[in-house]
């Protein structure tokens, strides 16, 4: 007999070997038809493992995580079986479940159409009503590469070739006449995949990487009801609507060209006005409220330098390189980052303990040679510019100037309107790969050490992460999804104990002895054009009024009245507001159609009565109608909104 803890702290003894699923159907048929997983001490676990000692277990729904992940997963493995019905030749990649859904990557010799996804989705309904037993096996590594050798799967006997050299058993999953090979787990059968729809197909690289193959990636969704899938599909159109890369070329912030290239956006002059006011707003904040000193960098800088740095060695094959090392003297790459020429200024002149902190900031353009396939919109791009900084401190400051470097990104992100969306991890090293990163063991878990202590004593809500780390050290990674659910890093904050070493940083301490300095990299906003993604995502379009590039438009009747809308406009301005005339021959229908197509906050309609009177007809995007009123009371309501960063 064994003893299994149940939920609640209940302990319940049942004889050796028995199988989660088996205890869920003894606790309920409600609950065995909803399992997907568990977790057995902690490990995710196929339900259909025996259990052979005492443990705590957790049985998993959709509603859990894991269990939607299993139930995904297997929705995976049924896409790729229905596609192999279908097209024989088609040769498997991978096949993960993701926060939504889940995705598979086939190479066929052409990407599948709308049309192929619905014959696609046709043939996963008959493999689900089948009811296919999920059955998992083992193979030694031998077995496993000759038997996907003999299903002409080159792409699974790569991935069974990488997870040789352990010698342990390769597990795969069969289906039927189908197998694929899997860690699991999954569901017991395919018919508990009730409703599932295939939404999209795009490329895909091979392991990401441009110059490997291009796949044909088959996104999904799948739920245990229909009603929840509908309600997503449903939720799906509406973040359409949203989609940056979508409203952000409607509403003209942004463009691009194919002749420039991608990952490459033109931000178009709403777009780049709405930078300058983001940009301005924290460049004020930081040198104003929070001790910041600005400089400027060169774009570029010889190979020496990110040789001494470690990006060369770390870095180089995402970054833009100028000449070739074989034949040039001199090679030149443009900056994936900037805190090596920030360091150059450090060194520039001796420094004392009673010169730091030393908080260095930059409005940095930075440059990254992103794969195609994985550059949208804003949001990932190969040139972008950040809100960057490095402080340099002493061990003793190190714990305060990260808490301002915090409270600084929580002030900007809760004037965005944006704190709601971000959420905390821990990004750490990985110890069984230690080429990625520079320094010791021993320096890094001093570094994390550090870090973990001081987000525990701010009591950030965190997760971690293994492998994240820079190469240099640790961070704090906030994090944000975009409409899609995609989750990216919009704000880092680095704990850097190490490139003072090579970069042989020092100042002199009160003993009069040279120290090594404590380095933080940070940003405070970010990226601005993936902020900009955030914000018309957000907002759908309808930015604040602050950050609007256009924040009221005059609307005369007729050409009667442009004198006077005229002299409106030049109030206005002189009151700091942005504001455009629309001095054209159309009729006020038209015009004030057009503006609300715009998102424009405020229409400033001026007839003949409030040419005449010194009044406006105010009519608000967020109000409605707000009656006429004198030019003066409206540039003080419009300031006011602005000063309190109204949302």
């Amino acid at each position: 007999m064994i003893k299994v803890t149940l939920k609640g702290d209940v302990v319940k003894e049942f004889e050796n070997g028995i199988t989660p699923m088996e205890i869920a159907k003894g606790l309920g048929a409600g609950l065995y038809k909803a399992c997907c997983a568990a977790h057995v001490d902690g490990v995710l676990t196929d339900l259909r493992t025996p259990l052979d000692h005492d443990c705590k277990l957790e049985l998993l729904t959709f509603e859990d995580k894991d269990g939607a992940w299993t139930f995904r997963h297997t929705a995976s493995h049924i896409l790729a079986q229905a596609v192999k019905r279908l097209y024989p030749n088609a040769k498997l990649a991978i096949g993960p479940a993701i926060d939504n859904g889940f995705y598979y990557d086939f190479d066929v010799e052409k990407p599948f159409s709308q049309e192929d996804l619905t014959r696609i989705e046709g043939e996963m309904k008959k493999i689900v009503k089948e009811g296919l037993p999920l059955e998992r096996f083992e193979l030694s590594p031998e077995e496993a590469k000759k038997m996907m050798e003999e299903k002409n799967e080159p792409y699974k006997v790569e991935l069974i070739e990488k997870h040789a050299a352990s010698g342990e058993p390769i597990s795969f999953f069969k289906q039927g006449d189908f197998v694929d090979l899997c860690a699991g787990p999954h569901l017991p059968d395919t018919s508990r995949v009730k409703a599932f729809k295939l939404t999209s197909s795009t490329g895909a690289y091979w392991h990401g990487d441009s110059n490997l193959p291009m796949l044909c990636r088959v996104y999904g969704t799948a739920f245990p009801k229909a009603s929840q899938l509908e309600e997503y599909l449903t939720a799906l159109e509406e973040a359409k609507k949203r989609d940056h890369n979508i409203i952000g070329r409607q509403l003209k912030y942004f463009t691009t060209s194919d002749i420039i290239g991608q990952g490459l956006p033109l931000l178009m002059p709403k777009g780049a006005k709405l930078f300058q006011i983001l940009n301005r707003y924290v460049q004020d904040k930081e040198e104003n409220e929070y001790g910041y000193i600005m400089t400027k960098t060169p774009y570029m800088a010889k190979s020496d330098l990110y040789k001494l740095s470690g990006h060369w060695g770390h870095y180089k094959e995402s970054m833009f390189v100028l000449g070739d090392e074989e034949k040039d003297k001199e090679v030149f790459a443009l900056r994936p980052m900037t805190c090596p020429f920030q360091y150059q200024i450090y060194l520039s002149e001796k420094h004392s303990y009673r010169d730091l902190p030393l908080r260095y900031g930059e409005t940095s353009t930075l440059f990254r040679n992103e794969a195609s396939g994985e550059m949208h919109g804003l949001i990932r791009v190969r040139q972008f510019t950040i809100s960057e900084g490095h402080l340099i401190v002493r061990p003793d400051q190190l714990e305060e100037e990260f808490k301002n470097c915090l409270k600084l990104t929580k002030e900007i992100m809760t004037d965005l309107g944006l704190i709601d969306e971000l959420t905390y991890r821990f990004s750490k090293w990985d110890p069984n790969d230690r080429d990625k990163y520079e320094g010791t063991p021993e320096m890094w878990e001093e570094a994390q050490s550090t870090m973990r202590t001081i987000l525990d004593h701010l009591e950030v809500d965190y997760t971690e992460a293994e492998g994240e780390a820079a190469f240099y050290g640790p961070k704090l990674d906030i994090q944000t999804k975009n409409v899609h659910g995609k989750e990216d890093t919009l704000i880092t904050i680095q704990i850097d104990l190490m490139l003072a070493h090579q970069f042989e940083m020092t100042y002199t301490d009160k003993d009069n002895t040279q120290k090594y300095p404590y380095i933080i990299h940070r940003t405070s906003l970010g990226c601005y054009e993936r902020t900009i993604a955030m914000l018309l995502e957000k907002y759908a379009g309808a930015l604040p009024l602050w950050l609007s590039p256009v924040q009221a438009k005059i609307l005369p009747i007729s050409e009667k009245q442009l004198d006077r809308c005229r002299e409106i406009q030049k109030e206005l301005r002189a009151a700091g507001l942005r504001v455009e005339l629309d001095d054209r021959n159309e009729k006020i229908g038209y015009k004030i159609r057009e503006a609300q197509l715009e998102k424009i906050p405020y229409m400033l309609i001026v007839g003949e009565k409030e040419a005449a009177s010194g009044m406006v007809s105010v009519r608000s995007r967020k109000e409605g109608d707000m009656g006429s009123i004198p030019a003066d009371i409206f540039i003080k309501i419009a300031q006011r909104e602005v000063e309190t960063k109204a949302k």
